[in-house]
Parts: structure tokens; C-alpha cells; sequence
């Protein structure tokens, strides 16, 4: 199966994290609201990549401080 996968450029900071990791299917295109849908989270992805990227501190710091996009609709999700 297909995969996409969005990690922070591991030049930017040695501790690059992976911010999605999703495996798609052809259904994920099938209509525009899931196509949508699937552009959504990896746009929150790069966001955070970026944010991550230009974070000067910890990423244990930065979990702690902020709440990314992608992790917000994975906690709204959830619920």
C-alpha cells in the first residue's frame, strides 16, 4: 500500500520527528470531501514540520508549550 509520510528535515535538528504517517488508499480520493480531507492533514503536517524546523528549543519543551493543528484533530477525533 501507498504511504505518506511527512518528517522534519533531519538537517534542520537531530531529533526530527515523524509528524504523519499515513497509509492512503485509493478511497482517500474517491470524492472531495475525502480528498479534502486527506490534503487537510498533510497540510497540518507540513506546518508543523515547518514549526518544528524552526523551533530552537527542545521538542519535549515544545510539546509541552503548544499544541499543533494535527494534534488537535487527532485529540478531536479521538473523542
Amino acid at each position: 500500500m501507498a504511504r505518506i509520510i511527512v518528517t522534519a528535515d533531519p538537517a534542520a535538528r537531530s531529533d526530527a520527528a515523524v509528524l504523519l504517517d499515513e497509509t492512503v488508499q485509493p478511497v482517500h480520493l474517491s470524492s472531495d470531501h475525502a480528498a479534502r480531507q486527506l490534503i487537510e492533514r498533510l497540510v497540518w503536517a507540513l506546518a508543523d514540520a515547518e514549526e518544528f524546523e524552526r523551533s530552537s528549543s527542545t521538542r519535549t519543551a515544545r510539546r509541552s508549550s503548544t499544541t499543533s493543528p494535527l494534534r488537535r484533530e487527532r485529540a478531536r477525533v479521538a473523542a
